[in-house]
């Protein structure tokens, strides 16, 4: 099974309906699949069988068509993140030998650095150029290069282990790793994903692409496309403008980001407004705040829905439904609020200790998963994925523990611990107790030096907007909930945390501003 046949099934499903929706314009199902097929058609003839072709554009559903139209010439998509600096991008491209490009006409400096720094650079195209602008006889444009060629998918041999994706992460102190996702995996994932979104038969589904479909949203969109349904797309996910979306067409589910989770929950503060076709509203990504959930949950209902992975094991570590977090009664199970869900259903998740050993219920250890939804590796990295994949078991490098009823909580990043006079500190739980405070808008907590204790605990908060608190006023909110060993010693205020390009927040960035030159690698 190749991953394209997923949209393939909702092509015969629903023909003539809108695949995707951005700005006025519908892409149709037999439209979209044409396109794809051209693309793929034009990929073939140009390029070798397993080619690296990166996708840079702003979200806009004929990026995503031409990232189908890769999986159907039998090549490999790097995902490009737009928002990312040019030099950067290029680095990265030069480091996966990436043989083509397709990209958005505003970010066509990145393309003149790519064709500078990447040897293996042989086919860049243009999205979006118009009758105005065709002056770089090099760069043809898409429908232009594409248009006379045949409307169905190329004869190309797929086996079920071929590499379909090699997604970056990591990176922040250093080029980022590429991970390699296979059919199988991709697959299995996307499998898992439309167990967790289940509907009731001929329900209309409509799916919110407002993150990058470069990152999570691309491949949270295929369970929709695979039922038929419809994927809107915005340029960006701007809390002024999700509502209207949301009540306009009618959308069903959503994957957002916590940190844009909290900026939308404040930006509706005393609004009354309609969420009543939303079904799932996914989180994940980063850890959640348990008062910002329990506050969407009464804006948005019981849609709340947690999808725990990695890139190394996509978006389906742990699943949870928002009905999960309620008890038999209606009351909600607040114990659970903090969990992730249960482990997949076709996964094989272990917590083990320093010694690679399982430990028993309710205890701590790193989370160990195996199933096909693992990566095969890293590029062109055979130690580190030797460290990371033993056994078959992938070592996410997150600590957490399984309750007694099978629930999955995170503790935090195994590297992110922080060691305080001996004793273990986890900074989640120092955030959680940081977000409660209402003047917090959102945290970081990290290990500083210390010269009695090794590590100090350390916060460094953004406050809400318009909100004011002192540094002790914080200190002393956490030592009444958290006791003296994990009270913050030091908080400092700050007008923005760092983030990467997703909006996830950087604790590796917070931390180092504290260790320069303090003799320890970060």
């Amino acid at each position: 099974m190749r991953i394209t046949e997923f949209f393939d099934r909702g092509l015969r499903q629903n023909p003539d309906g809108a695949a995707y929706v951005m700005d006025g314009r519908r892409w149709t199902y037999r439209e979209s699949y044409a396109l794809s097929c051209r693309v793929a058609h034009g990929l073939t003839a140009a390029l070798r069988p397993g080619a690296k072709v990166a996708v840079l554009s702003p979200n806009h559903p004929e990026a995503w068509i031409c990232v189908l139209a890769t999986w159907r010439a039998g090549m490999v998509w790097v995902p490009l993140n737009p928002a990312v600096p040019a030099a950067e991008t290029a680095d990265l491209a030069a480091s996966l030998g990436c043989e083509a490009i397709l990209y958005h006409s505003s970010l066509g400096e990145v393309v003149e650095l790519l064709r500078d720094r990447v040897p293996e650079l042989r086919l860049a195209v243009c999205l979006d150029r118009t009758d105005d602008d065709r002056t770089d006889d090099r760069t043809p444009w898409l429908h232009d290069w594409c248009g006379d060629l045949p409307s169905e998918p190329p004869a190309v041999d797929t086996a079920f282990e071929d590499i379909v994706a090699i997604p970056p992460t990591g990176g922040t102190t250093g080029l980022p790793k590429g991970v390699l996702n296979n059919h199988r995996g991709i697959t299995t994932s996307t499998a898992l994903l439309m167990m967790l979104l289940d509907y009731e038969a001929h329900q209309p589904i409509v799916n919110l692409a407002a993150a990058p479909m470069t990152h999570t949203s691309g491949f949270l969109s295929l369970p929709a496309t695979a039922r038929g349904g419809t994927v809107v797309v915005l340029d960006k996910a701007d809390p002024a403008v999700l509502a209207d979306v949301v009540e306009e067409h009618g959308v069903t589910e959503m994957f957002l980001p916590p940190t844009v989770i909290y900026r939308w929950l404040d930006h509706l503060r005393g609004q009354q407004r309609d969420f009543s076709s939303l079904r799932y509203l996914i989180y994940g990504s980063a850890p959640m705040s348990v008062d910002r959930l329990r506050e969407a949950i009464g804006v948005f209902g019981p849609v709340m829905t947690s999808a725990y992975g990695q890139t190394e094991a996509p978006g389906t570590i742990a699943l949870m439904r928002c009905a999960e977090l309620f008890d038999a009664d209606g009351t909600l199970n607040e114990a659970r609020l903090s969990a992730c869900g249960r482990p997949s259903p076709l996964l094989s998740v272990e917590l083990r200790d320093d010694d690679d050993r399982p430990v028993p219920r309710g205890a701590e250890g790193e989370i160990c998963v195996r199933g096909d939804t693992v990566m095969v590796g890293y590029h062109e990295l055979p130690d580190r994925t030797a460290e990371t994949v033993v056994g078959g078991w992938l070592h996410t490098g997150d600590v957490g523990r399984l309750d007694d009823d099978g629930y999955l909580h995170i503790t935090d990043r195994k590297k992110d611990m922080i060691i305080s006079g001996g004793f273990n500190v986890f900074p989640s739980e120092v955030e959680q107790v940081l977000w409660r405070h209402p003047a917090v808008g959102d945290c970081a907590v990290v290990g500083a030096p210390h010269p009695d204790w090794g590590e100090q605990v350390t916060a460094v908060v953004e406050l809400r907007a318009g909100a004011s608190a002192t540094p002790e006023e914080l200190v002393a909110w956490c030592r009444g909930r958290l006791g003296g060993v994990r009270t913050p010693k030091r908080i400092d205020i700050v007008d923005e945390l760092p983030r990467s390009h997703n909006g996830k927040v950087l604790r590796n960035r917070v931390r180092e501003t504290y260790w320069q030159g303090a003799g320890r690698r970060i």
